[in-house]
């Protein structure tokens, strides 16, 4: 009888040290797998907010973008300046205040500027602010330079974010990044820490509702070609976080 209890007090520790027990099983898998279904439950999924920071081109950015699959809105912070983007199908609009104008090659003064200032500026395709803020609205995009971790894959801990349970997968024993996958429903992609101190990103509200509504009339400035005529002004960098 001794024997028997002792089996079963044995069995009922192992399984509470189990840290995948009662999760999506995700966690058992190779490290390969892991990753590749964090990827295709973020492909799927027609919307996340993604908020941290990022290191591209030289730049640090400071994020807060609610991501979909036909635009986006949030705001992007760099050493320079603040300022809300938001993407509606192909139109880009930027609001800033009139110093981040001011600082923009192709705006003509100071009167220029403080007519811009506040206002939602909807920035043509072929413009350089466009090429240069664009890919921080696109879901696709981003995510795909992000989740594309570098190196041989290998597991690493359990544990949480956000009160989620996580699992980790590890790139290149962390210089090629380290993703956290949630072990609860859905396998997302919860937390990305760049290789390299080259950032660090959260991923929430996976399938939640974003509001994409276009600004009042009133509040549009078309600029037309002549924003940042050059290519120069603030914020040098992509909107590809990749690299």
């Amino acid at each position: 009888m001794a024997a028997v209890c002792a089996a079963l007090a044995a069995t009922v520790a192992g399984c509470a040290e189990d840290p995948d027990a009662g999760t999506n099983g995700v966690g058992k898998l190779p490290a390969q797998q892991i990753a590749a279904k964090a990827r295709a439950a973020a492909s799927g999924a027609d919307t996340v907010r993604l908020a941290g920071k990022l290191v591209s081109q030289g730049g640090t950015y400071a994020l807060d973008m609610r991501l979909a699959k036909d635009g986006a809105r949030g705001q992007l912070t760099t050493k320079a300046a603040s300022f809300q983007l938001l993407r509606i199908g192909g139109a880009l609009y930027l609001k800033a205040d009139a110093a981040f104008w001011a600082g923009e090659k192709g705006v003509a003064g100071s009167g220029s500027a403080a007519k811009l200032g506040g206002k939602y500026v909807k920035v043509p395709a072929a413009d350089p602010v466009y090429q240069r803020f664009s890919g921080f609205t696109d879901k696709d995009t981003l995510l795909a330079g992000l989740l594309g971790l570098h190196g041989e894959l290998t597991t690493g801990d359990h544990g949480t974010v956000g009160g989620v349970r996580t699992v980790q997968v590890t790139a290149g024993s962390g210089s090629g990044g380290t993703l956290d996958v949630s072990l609860e429903g859905t396998p997302y992609p919860l937390r990305l820490q760049r290789g390299g101190g080259t950032g660090e990103v959260t991923l929430a509200d996976w399938g939640k509702s974003v509001d994409l509504k276009a600004p009042d009339q009133g509040q549009v400035v078309d600029y037309g070609k002549k924003i940042a005529r050059g290519g120069g002004g603030r914020g040098n960098g992509s909107g590809s976080s990749s690299g």
